[in-house]
């Protein structure tokens, strides 16, 4: 697949490098030759240029690309650039937008008029993602396909869970209802094998259904709080989205150190309460009462002050603490620290994009993009090598697994003997480089 990324921002930038071990053809467009020059190393092209010049994207062969993503700061810029590369030809395009309003159904036509396929906005899928945290507190990672049907959860096993010192194959006797796809120990990510033994400190990356979820939490030895009211530490526009998003669902108290800033939460957001103040200040959490609130949420612009701030809240006692971890680098340390919920906007935005390229327009369809893997559901095609027989004698590649699959509104788990049949929505866990991998074995 011919892709073309415009901006080489920290989301483009991202995904670019995420691309570029999956043997597709990418060219990244930026202005800066300093930004470009953090992908050199890369198996992908670079251009210097405006990805809204006409005279650029004729240089780039824009009009033969199968995927155009504009990803810049600059919300008008990403869609002058997409209506200029499909007017050229582009396959498909894809803008980063900063206003939520723009994603209303509404406007779909107008934005398909213009050329312009897909809107991504990662504030509200980080938004998105941190509610469904709030709803599912037992969790770090949760992820859901066809409505529910078939379910992925990333969660740190601790001693008191049944699963810890097992070996894979020992499970079924302990449980039929979940599927270990992947551990994640330390920085590494495992795709297991039936002899591998699951450790304290993991965390797991487990599929089951719906309707087995309470005997997951159960058996990984946890409790699934119920929320009502929360603390954010930080009045960005992620904060806002979440706001608008629970409504007045939980007590809300939004921490913000800009006095104008808590002027304009205040008329965005009167249910809320707006405090000014630092938010990493322990006096400040200590005068607000923060260790009485169910969850804390930091999203300042600093990795390390959001690191900080949730520590800070476990001490005094806050039961779910999320952070915003825009710096990769960080998350395992942060994950290490018992934090909690990790948000990170380059990864979601790449996995609604892994969604896009996998040709997946299903609303209820989602990749998920981790640091080192990804969580793809696949559609298995007429005549797909997957088909060609049982799961245990298609000698799939050591670097993927079959987690579980829908097939007629049913969802199922994976097994050796099972045989996939064309139609069957499949959710695949795989390590980076995988998808190319994926798409041949279901196309």
């Amino acid at each position: 697949m011919r892709i073309i990324i415009a901006g080489a921002g920290e989301v483009g930038s991202h995904l670019a490098k995420l691309l570029s071990n999956e043997e597709q053809d990418i060219i990244v467009i930026d202005h800066d030759e300093r930004r470009l020059a953090v992908l050199d190393n890369y198996n992908l092209m670079t251009f210097e240029g405006d990805a809204s010049s006409f005279k650029t994207l004729k240089q780039v062969k824009a009009g033969s690309c199968d995927l155009f993503i504009a990803l810049t700061p600059v919300e008008s810029l990403n869609l002058l650039a997409c209506s200029m590369a499909k007017s050229m030809g582009a396959r498909r395009t894809v803008a980063r937008i900063d206003k939520a309003e723009l994603l209303k159904p509404a406007h779909k036509g107008y934005f398909t008029t213009l050329g312009i396929d897909h809107l991504i906005y990662p504030d509200l899928l980080a938004a998105k993602e941190t509610v469904t945290a709030l709803k599912q507190t037992w969790v770090r990672n949760w992820f859901e396909m066809l409505d529910g049907a078939l379910i992925v959860v990333g969660v740190k096993l601790r001693s008191n869970s049944m699963l810890v010192g097992q070996e894979l194959r020992n499970l079924s006797s302990l449980s039929r209802f979940l599927h270990v796809n992947a551990i994640k120990r330390g920085r590494e990510i495992i795709i297991p094998g039936g002899n591998d033994v699951i450790e304290e400190n993991d965390i797991a990356y487990i599929t089951t259904t719906r309707e087995h979820i309470n005997e997951v939490i159960k058996a990984c030895g946890k409790k699934n709080r119920s929320i009502e009211s929360v603390v954010i530490m930080g009045g960005s526009k992620i904060a806002v989205q979440i706001a608008l998003l629970i409504g007045q669902q939980y007590k809300v108290k939004i921490i913000e150190p800009d006095l104008e800033r808590c002027n304009q939460l205040a008329d965005m957001l009167p249910f809320c309460s707006i405090v000014n103040g630092e938010p990493s200040d322990t006096d400040i959490m200590e005068e607000e009462n923060v260790n009485d609130y169910d969850v804390v949420i930091a999203l300042s612009n600093s990795s390390e002050r959001n690191i900080l701030t949730c520590v800070m809240a476990k001490e005094m006692g806050v039961p779910k603490t999320i952070a915003e971890v825009e710096n990769i680098q960080f998350i395992p340390e942060a994950e290490s620290l018992n934090i909690g919920t990790i948000i990170n906007k380059q990864l979601i935005a790449s996995s609604k994009i892994f969604q896009i390229m996998l040709d997946n327009d299903d609303e209820d369809a989602r990749c998920l993009a981790l640091i080192d893997a990804e969580v793809a559901e696949m559609e298995v095609k007429p005549k797909a090598k997957v088909t060609k027989g049982l799961v245990k004698d298609l000698r799939l590649s050591r670097d993927m697994t079959l987690a579980g699959l829908v097939r007629d509104g049913q969802g199922h788990l994976v097994t050796g003997n099972t045989r996939l049949q064309e139609g069957d929505h499949v959710v695949v866990f795989a390590l980076r480089g995988a998808i190319n991998k994926i798409e041949k074995l279901f196309n």
